[in-house]
């Protein structure tokens, strides 16, 4: 029975960039299980898996769209440095926790460090990126 809206799939995965660079898999890892149509996973990987059955693969390529959305630059924002634990010398690359007025935790990129300011990026890492996956049901549930 192919894959429709409400089954529970497990799926293996091997997410790639264009360039060639693996940024997921769940080679060596359990397969990934999912409720088809609950938008725990990507808009365009839901979407590759309906109407696949158990057992078939395909090669599948994302627009940015389809995956974590546009690069939106009033995402990247600079905060005063003052604002940083003293006891840790940030540095363009590295990951922090920031906190919404709500007490949500949402993770951003450092991407410049001057003497008063950083810049921080709240884009998701793979926004704006193109996405290729090779995928493979290996269970359906309805």
């Amino acid at each position: 029975m192919p894959v429709k809206n409400g089954d529970k799939v497990k799926v293996n995965y091997k997410g790639t960039l264009d360039d060639g660079t693996v940024f997921d898999t769940s080679e060596g890892k359990a397969p990934i299980e999912f409720e088809v149509g609950a938008k725990k996973v990507i808009p365009g990987f839901e979407n590759a898996i309906l109407g696949m059955n158990k057992g078939d693969e395909k090669k599948i390529k994302l627009k940015p769209e389809e995956a974590y959305g546009i690069l939106r630059p009033e995402l990247v924002k600079k905060i005063p440095r003052t604002v940083l634990p003293k006891d840790q010398e940030p540095k363009p690359g590295m990951m922090m926790l920031m906190k919404t007025k709500e007490g949500v935790q949402i993770p951003a990129r450092i991407k410049e460090v001057t003497d008063k300011d950083i810049t921080i990026d709240l884009n998701h890492p793979l926004a704006g990126k193109t996405l290729n996956f090779k995928i493979k049901v290996i269970d359906i549930t309805s």
